[in-house]
C-alpha cells in the first residue's frame, strides 16, 4: 500500500469510529427544563384528554407505577389502571417543584405536589393532596417519558 492509500484507509476509520462516538448531552439546566416542561404537557393532557391517556402517553414500553401497594408493569397494566379514573366530577392536577437529571443527560426525576379534587353526586368536594415522584427516562427518538412514578 501506497501511503495516499494508507492516510485514506486512516481517515476513514477515524470517521467510522466518530459516526459511533456517544453524543455529549445538553447542559444539565437545559434538560431539567425539558422535564419540568414535560411534566406541564403531562398535566396538560390528563386535563384535556383524560388520565388514562395522558398516562399511557407519557409511559415508557417498560415502566412501573406503585398504586396502593401494588406494582403495576408496563403501559397494558397502566391503561388498566386508569381505565375508570378518575370518576366524574375528579380532577387530578400537579406540578413538579424539583428536577434533576443524570450527568449522561439519559435519566431525570422531579417530585412536586398533587391535587385530587372530587366532588360526588350531591356535590360534597373532597381534596387530596400529597407529593409524587417520578423518573424519567430519554428514549432512542428523544422523547423523554417515565419509566417510575
Amino acid at each position: 500500500m501506497d501511503a495516499k492509500a494508507i492516510l485514506k484507509l486512516f481517515v476513514l476509520v477515524v470517521i467510522i469510529n466518530a459516526c459511533h462516538l456517544p453524543s455529549v448531552p445538553s447542559s444539565p439546566q437545559k434538560l431539567k427544563s425539558e422535564l419540568f416542561a414535560v411534566e406541564k404537557e403531562f398535566c396538560a393532557m390528563a386535563q384535556t384528554d383524560g388520565i388514562q391517556k395522558a398516562f399511557v402517553y407519557f409511559a415508557a414500553d417498560s415502566a412501573v407505577i406503585l398504586r396502593r401497594n401494588t406494582v403495576l408493569k408496563g403501559k397494558e397494566a397502566i391503561r388498566l389502571q386508569y381505565a375508570s379514573f378518575p370518576q366524574k366530577g375528579s380532577k387530578l392536577e400537579w406540578a413538579p417543584d424539583f428536577a434533576d437529571v443524570s450527568a449522561s443527560g439519559d435519566l431525570g426525576y422531579t417530585y412536586g405536589r398533587y391535587t385530587l379534587t372530587s366532588t360526588d353526586s350531591i356535590g360534597h368536594t373532597t381534596k387530596n393532596e400529597g407529593v409524587f415522584h417520578t423518573v424519567w427516562k430519554r428514549q432512542p427518538d428523544g422523547q423523554w417519558r417515565f419509566v417510575w412514578d
